[in-house]
């Protein structure tokens, strides 16, 4: 089962491995016409009423494979409004085939005929609520019809997301739904074909650039909305802290503070004036420290720990008693990973071992991806939280999922990439769950390290993909 937005993800990594959209309507429309004939009899007339996007397009295609039948394709709308140029190619398709087509440009010209069958083709996985004109109009029309009713994907006026329908939602007697089956679609009680259309099964393996659809960011939106992030890092390093929380910002939290000791304050303090400080009295964070950065980290959406913080034993155990006090997300980075094994924690962690932290936290790993992938998804579970495992593969794993992110390159051995990759990942994980920021934050930060290494190749420094950062994340 798969949600309309998690099917529009998985539609665009499959275009990034290469199966185009255009293969995949193809696909698509061939098999709705193979529901009409299932359906109809031959000579019989088809009516197919579409929508202005991919829906719509699906039912172009599908004409073009129904010549034994009398077809009627009606657009909802005008045609330049069409919304994505496939579509737009397919609607061009049956006017130059010179197919029987028509515009309905509002609710009064809404005309069904004599239809022996009706195609629902107006609203796809990405709209849900009530059904606006002309659309209400036609969907009345067709269910007061004496002709049974195929839907596209899902009917029109469904709600792919929570498996709700709305009032005026089309009723129909079949539906013919693409590469999984929709929530809710099943409890309508009507049959429902899944077809394959092609996607390759890795679509859903990898990380892509299909989960970048997952960033998107209202128009409304206000300061704090996407997410405010408190590092935790710094005593022995002063790096690596400043390029976590910096990395915070250039993935689009709204707000990053640092907590470090005053040791380093200045240091910190000094790489960048957006960052604010929190500073702890000493030279290491330390077990008296632990109440006033938790009265710290209950005022942001995410921690991200560990970044600069040293393997001092009272370190540890101040990192412990943070971690085993806070009950939401936190991205567990460097020396710390070595006790969450023994934290018990309300928190739900993404922790970003490479693979010599991973076989000390008491993982196993592997040479073979797949192989690796499986042996970190049972130590995931084990674990009950998210791992992000870095390496050529990155695999990404939480009690019931695991993807694979292939981003990156060899220059990226150089130290202070991780400490990026838990500030991106801290920064998703404000707004994103935990295992959706850890596939993206591998992802985008492998792409940065990319884009960096156009100009640096092996020569790339950590710095270097602060500034990539955004781009990759297009």
């Amino acid at each position: 089962m798969i949600t309309g937005s998690e099917m529009a993800v998985v539609d665009a990594n499959a275009e990034a491995l290469g199966v185009p959209r255009k293969q995949l309507m193809e696909s698509s429309g061939n098999a709705v016409a193979e529901t009409v004939r299932e359906v109809a009899e031959p000579g019989e007339t088809v009516v197919i009423v579409a929508g202005r996007g991919n829906n719509g397009g699906d039912a172009f295609v599908a004409a073009r494979f129904l010549d034994e039948f009398d077809v009627r394709v009606r657009l909802l709308g005008r045609a330049e409004t069409l919304t994505t140029a496939i579509a737009r190619e397919n609607w061009e398709a049956l006017l130059a085939a010179e197919y029987d087509t028509r515009e309905l440009r509002d609710s009064t010209a809404i005309d069904l005929g004599d239809a022996d069958v009706l195609v629902d083709a107006m609203l796809g996985t990405g709209i849900s609520g009530d059904l606006r004109e002309p659309a209400a109009t036609a969907a009345a029309a067709m269910n007061a019809a004496d002709a049974p009713i195929i839907s596209v994907d899902v009917p029109s006026g469904f709600d792919a997301e929570t498996g709700t329908t709305a009032p005026s939602a089309v009723e129909p007697d079949h539906i013919i739904t693409f590469h999984d089956t929709k929530p809710g679609l099943t409890e309508l009680d009507i049959p429902v074909r899944v077809a394959d259309i092609g996607i390759p099964a890795t679509a859903e393996t990898f990380v892509e650039r299909g989960d970048l659809l997952r960033l998107s960011r209202a128009a409304e939106s206000h300061k704090g909305d996407h997410g405010e992030v408190l590092v935790i890092g710094g005593g022995p390093y002063t790096g690596a802290p400043a390029l976590a929380a910096q990395a915070v910002l250039r993935a689009g939290a709204d707000l990053v503070k640092v907590t470090c000791p005053t040791s380093v304050a200045h240091e910190v303090q000094g790489y960048s004036e957006n960052l604010i400080l929190y500073p702890m009295q000493g030279r290491r964070l330390e077990p008296g420290h632990v109440g006033p950065v938790m009265e710290y980290a209950r005022e942001h959406d995410t921690l991200v720990i560990g970044p600069g913080l040293g393997d001092d034993e009272e370190t540890l155990e101040a990192a412990r008693a943070i971690i085993e006090s806070y009950d939401g997300t936190a991205v567990v980075d460097a020396d710390p990973l070595k006790i969450v094994p023994e934290v018990e924690t309300e928190a739900d962690l993404i922790c970003t071992p490479h693979q010599g932290e991973l076989t000390a936290m008491g993982g196993k790993t592997a040479e073979d991806w797949r192989e690796r992938r499986d042996l970190v998804a049972e130590f995931a579970a084990d674990l009950n939280h998210t791992l992000l495992v870095k390496g050529n593969y990155d695999i990404v794993a939480d009690a019931d999922r695991s993807r694979v992110s292939r981003t990156g390159n060899p220059g990226m051995t150089v130290g202070g990439t991780g400490d990026v990759l838990a500030g991106v990942t801290g920064a998703l994980a404000a707004t994103l769950d935990p295992f959706e920021a850890a596939g993206v934050g591998a992802f985008v930060t492998g792409r940065a390290g990319d884009i960096a290494a156009e100009t640096y190749g092996n020569g790339l420094v950590a710095t270097d993909l602060l500034d990539a950062i955004p781009q990759a994340m297009e």
